[in-house]
């Protein structure tokens, strides 16, 4: 048996279909009704079967974070995809984010050590990988520096890490993977797919900060052939290539046929911008539309290299235009099936 948290994400609804295509016994944690039809979705995409595969997931209502609850969850498990993750870069929701990604994983870790399970492959992030000192590229030897000032999502997902390799001390092999900002067709209105989302409206603004992305495919690829093989207690980044998000932003409008965005925000806007946004939200109790982190993210730059992983399996990526022209196909013709 196999147990997938997170799985109505993006990546363990891509990883769902992979699993149950290959005739996997499958558990699936989920927290709402709702969420399954978005697993539906990204079925479809794959098949026209996708009722069918979906009725062969054993899907268990839980929250990681309740321990009562998820004990059940591991009878008859041998082997743990740990994909659920609170992802924010407001401030507000740290405490939160320290709940599900370190308190959730210590609960997933001790409850696979108690079951006796024999792997977990665990969905990091280059988050929780550290700086280049020298501006080169930025490898798994590159360690997370606590006294960097960090964002909370940055602190959770290193703690969650740390997390897994207790695991490993405690005879429960494991394989982390370290993904860039992952692209994947489903899931339009958070994370990486609102760009698709903001692009095809006409979003002007563009910024030059370089970071690595990835299809979600290639990470889901990557981690069922971690978990098959016999490479453990090992972590990988997976960065297909390094972009600019003007490069993103122009490519998306180009899949789409849009036009590309022309207004280049510099870091000093980014930094009176979400100055602003901050202060609006304490008066409207509303999430800010721009955290200190995510515009600072917005201009750095951070290159990462994918080579441990491409020659240790081998693993070969896809070009990111070929995903994103994947992904902008998929979500116009969502659009076109949601119309009355």
């Amino acid at each position: 048996m196999i147990l997938v948290t997170g799985g109505t994400g993006l990546v363990g609804a891509h990883l769902l279909y992979h699993l149950v295509k290959n005739d996997e016994k499958i558990r699936a944690i989920y927290r709402s009704e709702e969420r399954i039809k978005k697993v539906q979705e990204v079925f479809s995409f794959y098949t026209d079967d996708a009722i069918n595969l979906i009725s062969k997931i054993e899907w268990f209502k839980a929250d990681i974070t309740d321990v009562p609850a998820m004990i059940p969850a591991f009878i008859g498990v041998e082997k743990v995809y740990h994909c659920a993750a609170f992802i924010s870069f407001n401030p507000k929701d740290y405490r939160e984010m320290r709940k599900v990604n370190i308190h959730g994983t210590a609960i997933i870790v001790n409850l696979a050590i108690d079951a006796n399970v024999r792997k977990i492959c665990f969905v990091g992030s280059i988050a929780s990988v550290g700086d280049s000192l020298k501006g080169g590229l930025i490898t798994e030897e590159n360690e997370w520096n606590p006294e960097s000032d960090n964002s909370g999502y940055s602190i959770t997902k290193f703690g969650a890490e740390m997390e897994i390799w207790r695991a490993s001390q405690e005879g429960v092999d494991v394989a982390i993977v370290n993904p860039g900002v992952i692209l994947g067709s489903g899931f339009y209105t958070a994370g990486s797919g609102k760009m698709f989302t903001q692009v095809y409206n006409g979003f002007s603004y563009y910024t030059e900060g370089i970071t690595g992305f990835v299809g979600v495919k290639d990470v889901v690829a990557a981690m069922i052939k971690l978990m098959n093989s016999s490479i453990k207690n090992e972590r990988f980044i997976l960065v297909a290539e390094n972009k600019s998000f003007k490069e993103i932003f122009f490519s998306i409008a180009d899949a789409f046929g849009k036009k590309r965005p022309t207004k280049n925000i510099k870091p000093w806007q980014t930094a009176i911008f979400w100055r602003v946004s901050w202060m609006l939200s304490l008066f409207s109790r509303k999430e800010p539309l721009l955290s200190k982190y995510s515009a600072r993210s917005a201009h750095s730059v951070s290159k990462y290299s994918s080579e441990k992983i491409e020659t240790t399996m081998p693993f070969q990526f896809e070009k990111i235009d070929d995903v994103i022209k994947e992904v902008s196909d998929r979500y116009v013709n969502s659009l076109s099936q949601n119309r009355p």
